[in-house]
């Protein structure tokens, strides 16, 4: 069995590996040193789990799992700061929502100068790869999917992060207040992979919760999640058609940018008043469209892929929950019955929709929010409002509160915006454990602000920049403090 999860050591691995271990002291005060943890190690290549042996098919500095925005940032970040690094994916291509969720485009920050390097190198290598992200008006980062996959290969392969695809975290083993390895299933069988650090990038705060960091779920009001949506692309438009019906005869001004950017939305309830109201309303008066399959739509022209466009709906109702994993499952179901619909409705009635058909169903849900870990700081409301600075933030956001289902509040003024601190990265109970993405510490309502993809990323960033830095010194990551790392070597530094 061992033999089956040999994995081939390059030079530039052994290298590394080999200073790691003349240098020794590197990992002396860490998480769980490698050759400790006696009680679960039977053997240099297994661990006990469960009653039986399994392999250790990566031993490592870093293991980052998940790998959508943050966690690929995290990987590309510890790996570039000498830490060997694994990163674990459930699917068979990184970017998560983005590429394997359909969520496209990246949704604009507000802040002024938020890009930290690592955004702002994305958005580079998309325009070497042929793809312009910016619209000339918005801020928005439109991209490619498939595009944006083989830039994150490349970013993990030059930096020298080993991914592992098609594998499934399930459990974690401890040793005291650190986690020593995590239990995974690959195609060949579960197997084990340690590590001195470890960053959850799940979204869903799988890997804290498991390792028994404090975690909370849902709107502490209600106990509802945000909706979960089920995203998808049609092909076959007649986009020119579309820009002409909804720009130009219906005088929509709800999109600022032309084509190729092309954008049409509605969302009945709000403020904003949508002129694709009445049209998703005559849908469901004629019995074609129920009440919450008209309730929100939104369509994305897609760089490089003409005549296709992205479909931001189905959003699925409150009363499925992302948490809950019979609610998950059945959401599915639901939400393919509602694509379907809008789909055939825009076919049938939506000027240059006429030959168009649903070319692609997202491989996952959308989830807006879920678990939410409890750190060393837990960002609130006030923080949004009052535009809080902190001495360790890690990046910048103004996004607006944007909680699908409770609350969809105003903007702050232009040139506004609050940080996130790293304390709200860490927690105080697994010294190892570093959380990037939507799963960090924060309230329901602030989580609705800080949850989209760019900023995900900034915070994957630090978090990998913090993981590799907190190593090389001997420091656990829930102790690292990020502020006194040298502003050369911050990916972002605060502006109060």
């Amino acid at each position: 069995m061992e033999k089956a999860f040999s994995i081939p050591v390059s030079r530039r691995d052994f290298m590394k590996m080999a200073g790691m271990a003349a240098a020794g002291a590197i990992a002396g005060n860490v998480g769980v040193p490698r050759a400790e943890a006696a009680d679960e190690t039977t053997g240099g290549g297994t661990v006990k789990y469960a009653g039986r042996k399994i392999p250790v098919i990566y031993d490592m500095d870093v293991c980052v799992v998940g790998g959508g925005p943050a966690g690929t940032a995290a990987a590309v970040n510890a790996a570039r700061g000498g830490a060997l690094t694994v990163l674990v994916e459930r699917g068979v291509a990184l970017g998560g929502l983005a590429v394997l969720g359909c969520v496209y485009p990246f949704m604009d920050t507000l802040a002024p100068d938020s890009d930290t390097p690592y955004v702002a190198e994305v958005k580079q290598r998309l325009r070497e790869h042929g793809v312009e992200p910016y619209d000339g008006v918005t801020g928005q980062t439109w991209h490619n999917p498939e595009t944006l996959a083989l830039i994150y290969d490349e970013m993990c392969e030059e930096a020298g992060v080993n991914v592992l695809y098609q594998t499934v975290l399930v459990d974690v083993l401890k040793s005291s207040a650190s986690i020593s390895a995590c239990v995974v299933q690959t195609i060949a069988g579960l197997a084990a992979i340690r590590a001195r650090t470890f960053i959850d990038a799940t979204g869903d705060a799988f890997l804290a919760r498991a390792a028994g960091a404090p975690y909370e779920q849902g709107y502490e009001k209600t106990g509802n999640n945000q909706p979960l949506s089920f995203r998808f692309e049609m092909g076959g438009i007649d986009v020119e058609r579309l820009y002409q019906h909804v720009a130009v005869e219906l005088q929509d001004t709800w999109c600022k940018s032309k084509l190729p950017y092309f954008e049409i939305a509605e969302a009945m309830h709000r403020k904003q008043r949508y002129v694709l109201e009445e049209f998703m309303a005559r849908g469901v008066a004629s019995g074609e469209l129920t009440q919450e399959e008209a309730e929100y739509m939104q369509a994305y022209t897609i760089i490089g892929k003409n005549g296709v466009m992205s479909m931001n709906c189905p959003e699925i109702p409150v009363r499925f929950r992302a948490s809950d994993p019979i609610s998950y499952s059945k959401a599915v179901v639901f939400g393919r019955k509602m694509m379907r619909h809008i789909a055939d409705y825009l076919i049938r009635h939506m000027p240059g929709f006429e030959n168009a058909f649903i070319s692609r169903e997202a491989a996952m849900l959308g989830a807006r929010e879920s678990w939410r870990i409890r750190g060393k700081y837990y960002l609130v409301e006030d923080d949004y409002h009052k535009q809080s600075r902190f001495p360790d933030a890690v990046c910048r956001t103004a996004w607006f509160i944007d909680a699908h289902g409770e609350k969809v509040s105003e903007k702050l003024p232009k040139g506004a915006f609050y940080e996130i601190p790293y304390r709200s990265l860490v927690t105080e109970t697994v010294k190892n454990l570093i959380v990037a993405g939507r799963c960090i510490s924060a309230s329901f309502i602030l989580q609705a602000s800080m949850r989209i993809q760019p900023t995900c990323m900034s915070i994957g960033e630090a978090a990998g920049v913090a993981a590799a830095w907190g190593l090389a010194r001997g420091v656990d990551a829930n102790a690292v403090r990020w502020e006194a790392l040298p502003k050369e070597k911050r990916s972002y530094v605060t502006a109060g």
